[in-house]
């Protein structure tokens, strides 16, 4: 099911952005809306991972550097199937973890500091998975084409709105006017909204892939219920909106309107549908 919602989101992010470049532009806008996001999607397949880690900061590690870390990545990536990522640790006390790549033969997994010193191995293992199964599903990918998608639709409202507000319309085009402001108001909060629907998804996605992955669905709760009291305690402070759907818990809790636009499902339900899947797994 939630691949089918996530299909589902991104074909209305698609006819979204569409519909904004048509209706703002007619054809010509359509067809600008296109060019952008390809060449968006396209400059954010291949370097958004470098990009990323460049910008916490991020160390590789190697077993000789830390074995205990690089081992338990290695362990799990053969369980699930996969190539060895890359390791990074993130000097940052605030606990959290993310993946990246654009894909399982290019991927990266990276834990901050904070995150290594709180968890036992048992709970690591379970954040490690669900960072995994985010690389074994495409989530990176798919993130990052949702992502430019809404960054598209943000820009060609934003010069449309300049443009209507600039004289590009005719005093006899109030109508038109009006219909472009509220266009390019209305569209990027809604690409925002389903970029948000499609994050959270995902998330639920991966958890639930991390707990068969290392048959303990209830280390990665206990997991997420530290990460969340921890961020809250101590946030990152380098993180961004941008960046902030990568990460297992979002690292901007610690604001105070954060919650309002989460990339993240309640840790709460979270937790929830873990002890769900360790009961049925019992049974």
């Amino acid at each position: 099911m939630n691949a089918v919602k996530t299909g589902i989101l991104m074909a209305a992010m698609t006819f979204l952005l569409v519909g904004v470049g048509g209706a703002l532009g007619g054809q010509v806008g359509i067809a600008v809306a296109l060019v952008f996001s390809i060449v968006s999607n396209f400059f954010a397949y291949w370097y958004s991972d470098k990009m990323v880690l460049a910008m916490y900061r991020a160390q590789p590690i190697s077993r000789n550097d830390d074995p205990r870390l690089y081992e338990l990545v290695e362990r799990l990536a053969r369980k699930a199937d996969l190539p060895m990522p890359k390791v990074y640790i993130i000097p940052s006390q605030s606990p959290n973890a993310f993946a990246t790549g654009r894909n399982p033969e290019h991927a990266a997994v990276a834990v901050t500091e904070g995150l290594y010193r709180m968890l036992p191995d048992r709970e690591l293992e379970g954040v490690l998975a669900h960072e995994l199964a985010h690389v074994l599903h495409r989530d990176i990918l798919t993130g990052t084409i949702v992502g430019t998608m809404a960054g598209a639709i943000s820009s060609i409202a934003w010069f449309a709105k300049w443009g209507a507000i600039f004289g590009g319309f005719s005093r006899d085009d109030d109508d038109n006017i009006l219909v472009v402001l509220v266009m390019a108001i209305v569209a990027p909060i809604v690409a925002m909204l389903i970029q948000f629907a499609i994050s959270r998804s995902r998330e639920y996605h991966a958890d639930k892939a991390a707990g068969e992955i290392t048959g303990d669905p209830l280390a990665l709760a206990s997991a997420l219920q530290k990460i969340h009291a921890g961020v809250k305690r101590v946030p990152m402070r380098e993180a961004g909106q941008a960046t902030a759907h990568l990460f297992i818990a979002s690292p901007l809790s610690g604001r105070k309107m954060a919650s309002m636009f989460s990339t993240h499902p309640a840790m709460e339900e979270r937790v929830s549908r873990l002890k769900e899947q360790a009961l049925t797994m019992r049974s």
